[in-house]
């Protein structure tokens, strides 16, 4: 069921809805069925997080030491 957008060519308001095969397309303001559809923008969200970036040398914890991680 994708949820979809449009603007009213008879009042302007911009809406969204959520179609099936029975949906009744009409505008929620005016109720007139002539509308226009939207190009809808999705986001995405990502539960990992970003590594961190690499620190100067030393600030790894390498027990050896500075210089001993070998990220250099």
């Amino acid at each position: 069921m994708p949820i979809y957008e449009y603007q009213c060519e008879e009042c302007g308001s911009e809406f969204e809805l959520l179609v099936r095969s029975d949906t009744r397309l009409a505008c929620p303001t005016c109720d007139s069925t002539q509308l226009e559809k939207q190009l809808s923008v999705f986001a995405t969200a990502d539960a990992t997080p970003a590594p961190a970036p690499f620190a100067p040398c030393g600030s790894c914890g390498n027990p050896d030491g500075p210089g001993a991680c070998r990220m250099q």
